[in-house]
């Protein structure tokens, strides 16, 4: 039997609590999670089916040794980072409480790091969506070369697939922010 498995799973920056989920479901079904390859490779080695919390922060390379340490004083485990989200687990049974169970002592925690997802990672692709494949787009579409056909269609997936993404993104950060601050 192999004792490692790599997993193909693709999660949006807004989709982090499903992440932790689906995470602490391969950790119950045996597999813990050893590493995470951009943009979506997940490598898994068997272990025994157990409980554990995974949590993701993003520190998107703001974080400090002291910022390690306070994860460890807590009992998480640091996994490693990816695409500036850090990853971390605790086994359930090592938890007193259900706030033993989470990184974010409050709301207003959470909250921050959903602003500072969107001011360094959605407005950014925001930007680039608007300055690069917009006007591409349409500059695609104006040109008489047959091989404008081809920059066309490229420019049209990548309209629809940034614009999906953007707003499955905005709203569904909008959405977690609006949670976070009604609870």
């Amino acid at each position: 039997m192999n004792s490692k498995k790599t997993v193909i799973r693709f999660f949006t920056i807004a989709d982090y609590e499903e992440e932790e989920v689906w995470l602490h479901n391969q950790h119950k079904n045996g597999w813990k999670l050893l590493r995470m390859i951009p943009p979506c490779f997940y490598i898994f080695e068997k272990c025994a089916p157990e409980d554990v919390a995974y949590r993701l922060d993003y520190k998107n390379g703001t974080e400090t040794g002291d910022y390690f340490q306070l994860f460890r004083d807590y009992g998480w485990e640091y996994i490693g980072r990816c695409v500036g989200w850090l990853y971390f687990r605790k086994t359930v049974s090592e938890t007193k409480s259900e706030q033993d169970g989470e990184i974010f002592s409050d709301n207003e925690s959470r909250i921050d790091v959903i602003d500072h997802v969107v001011k360094t990672r959605l407005l950014p692709i925001s930007i680039i969506f608007l300055c690069c494949v917009i006007p591409n787009f349409i500059r695609s579409m104006e040109m008489d070369d047959p091989l404008a056909n081809v920059f066309t269609i490229f420019f049209t997936v990548m309209t629809l697939l940034y614009s999906y993404l953007l707003t499955h993104c905005g709203l569904k950060l909008r959405k977690l922010r609006k949670k976070y601050r009604d609870d």
